[in-house]
Parts: structure tokens; sequence; C-alpha cells
């Protein structure tokens, strides 16, 4: 049994890995508390991938009151060297007496090991404590470990009656200034955003974080099945950009390449980008989490696939009518076991609009 001083403490571990929220990928978000005596003898959290993980922060704050002491660590301690030595270790030399892990590592290279480690060493290891946050804030981690493919969530911002532009394509804008100020902080935790070339051509945008201090951005992606990428879009500029496309135009894909993009051929053998490809290709390259800020037919296409994990709804008080454009082309639906299924999470006002999160229930 958890005392209410482990909840404490696991609680002020979890907060710190949320500081870590935009600039660990593609390593998890981490945070540890060293306590000792009752209070709190060092912590830390992963800042950057390459650098010191949490515990290691933590242990170089307590210095010698770390022995003896509990830590308090939101993922299970790595026990192989990466690019860091392992934490697992660490903690042992430290003469740490005891370990409160919220959830074991999901990364088949420590996957248990870590605690078997430390409790090898005679150290008291306890696994389970709030492990429903620690996965929470790790859920894009924790996909692209057991699935293959990150966690892929979809940005959309629409009228009460759910459209997200009007016939013609005007849509800017139908949310206000807090909610795409809001939509910021969604893209720069995030590893990729995605979009589609549609969108690209029709409202040449950049796609990158604005007004949020980053020490990164994130790889900005696009799906072009038949290479239509016009050289003056502004999502070209600056490089990091990644292009799947269904076609092999080596003209046009060195052309592209020659301006800073990278460009994936992943044909589906009908003309089209292989969705379930793109998002193992994804994985492969580090992203944990990917943000879909797309129109209709891309979400559409992604949802009826199965592929899309949460909808991030930005709803404005407003109606656009029945001739405007609906946020997912789903086809025709005969049943009603055809449907999209969902489980709310969070609803929330932001400025004028509401914010509401679903998760997919993918079967």
């Amino acid at each position: 049994m958890y005392s209410a001083q482990d909840s404490r403490w696991m609680a002020q571990a979890l907060r710190l890995a949320e500081r870590g929220m935009y600039g660990t990928s593609p390593n998890p978000r981490v945070g540890c508390v060293l306590v000792r005596d009752g209070g709190v003898a060092g912590e830390g959290w992963h800042e950057r991938a390459g650098e010191p993980h949490a515990e290691v922060h933590a242990l170089r704050a307590a210095g010698d009151k770390a022995r003896g002491a509990t830590a308090y660590v939101t993922l299970e301690p790595c026990s192989h060297h990466g690019r860091t030595p392992p934490c697992a270790d660490a903690l042992i030399a430290a003469g740490i007496a005891r370990v409160v892990v919220a959830v074991q590592d999901p990364n088949p290279k420590v996957a248990g090991e870590g605690i078997a480690k430390l409790r090898a060493a005679g150290i008291a290891v306890e696994c389970g404590l709030m492990e429903a946050a620690a996965r929470e804030l790790n859920a894009g981690f924790f996909a692209r470990m057991t699935r293959g493919t990150p966690w892929l969530r979809s940005k959309v911002a629409m009228s009460l009656d759910g459209r997200t532009a009007l016939a013609n394509g005007a849509s800017k804008w139908i949310t206000g200034d807090a909610a795409r100020k809001d939509v910021q902080h969604w893209r720069a935790r995030s590893c990729a955003v995605l979009t589609g070339i549609a969108t690209v051509l029709a409202d040449d945008p950049r796609l990158n974080v604005r007004s949020i201090e980053t020490g990164r951005q994130p790889l900005r992606v696009v799906l072009d099945s038949r290479l239509r990428m016009p050289l003056t879009a502004r999502i070209l500029q600056g490089g990091n950009v990644l292009i799947y496309t269904a076609v092999q135009d080596r003209e046009k894909i060195a052309t592209l390449e020659n301006s800073g993009a990278t460009v994936s051929v992943l044909p589906d053998g009908i003309g089209r980008v292989d969705l379930s490809a793109m998002l193992r290709d994804l994985a492969q390259r580090g992203c944990n989490e990917v943000l879909l800020e797309a129109g209709s037919t891309l979400n559409g296409a992604l949802l009826r696939a199965g592929l899309v994990d949460e909808l991030l709804l930005y709803i404005a008080p407003q109606l656009l009518g029945d001739m405007a454009r609906g946020m997912a082309q789903l086809g025709e639906l005969t049943a009603l076991d055809q449907r999209v299924n969902i489980q709310w999470q969070d609803v929330r006002q932001v400025g004028k609009d509401m914010r509401i999160t679903v998760r997919v229930e993918n079967v």
C-alpha cells in the first residue's frame, strides 16, 4: 500500500515531468523526486534528448543526501546504455534505499530490466503508483513502443454545426485568437505536424510553432500523393519538411530535395500514399505524437482507416449551414455499426470557443 506521502511526492514528480513537454522527444517525459527524512533532497526532470535523465539531475541536486533516500520516478529507470549511462546504475551507486515507479518502461530495451537491476542490488522497488497519469503524459511514447506507430491527434476548428469551411473554401477565421494560440501548445508538444497537399495549396500554411519558447520545431509532414507541392510554398521554408508521395517522379523529387525537403515514396497500390506505412515510418523516425491539421479528405481517410487516436475539436459559437464543408469525409454509412465511436475526455472554454477532446474507439 502506498501512503499519502507517496502520492504527494509522485504527483510532484509528474509535475516535474511536464516541464519537459516540448523538448524530450523521441525520449519520454520523466520526472524524479528524491525524499529523505520527510523532505526533498533533490529533484529533476528530463529536459532534452541526449542530455541527462531525470534521475541524474535529481541525484546531482541531492549530492550526499541521496544515500538512504526514496526516489519517486514517473517511468522505470533505464538499464541500458543509450546516449546516456543507465539511470538504474546511478541510483544504485548513490545508495538509494527505495524506488517508487509510476509505470514500467514499454521500451523493449528496458521493459522491467531496470526494476530487476535495482532489486538485485537490494533496493526496495514498488511500481504502479499513479500509473494512469504517467501513461497519459507519455501516450505517444507508449504508442510508438507497443504498436510501432505514433499517437495521432487530429485538430479541427469548426462551427457548432460541424463545418470547417464555406463551400468556396473560406475558413479564416472560424475560431478566435485564444483558440489559435492554444493550438500552438499542441504543436510544440508534437514531434510532427501532418497535413495534406490540399491544405497547402488552399491555405499556404507554415505549420511551425510560434509565440512559444521551444528548443525545437516539429517535423512538418505533407501527404502529397501526386507531388503537387509548389516550390514557393511557405511550408518549405526553413527545412525540416518531410513529403510522402505515391509517385516515383525523380525529377520533381530531386527538385524538392534540393529545396531542403525529404521525400519518401510510399504507394498503396492504387495511386495514394499508404497511410499505415506512413505512420510506421514516422515512428521509425522517432515521432511519438503527431498532430494532424488537415481538411475533411485526409481526416476522413485516417478515421476510416482507424488510425486516429484523438480528436481535438475547437468549436466556435456560429452556424455555417449545410452547404459548408464538414470535418471528415466518411462516405455514406448504411448501418450504425459503421459509425465512429468516441469517448469524452475533456471539455473546456478557450476564449469565446469550446475545446472538446475525445478519444476514438478503434477496435
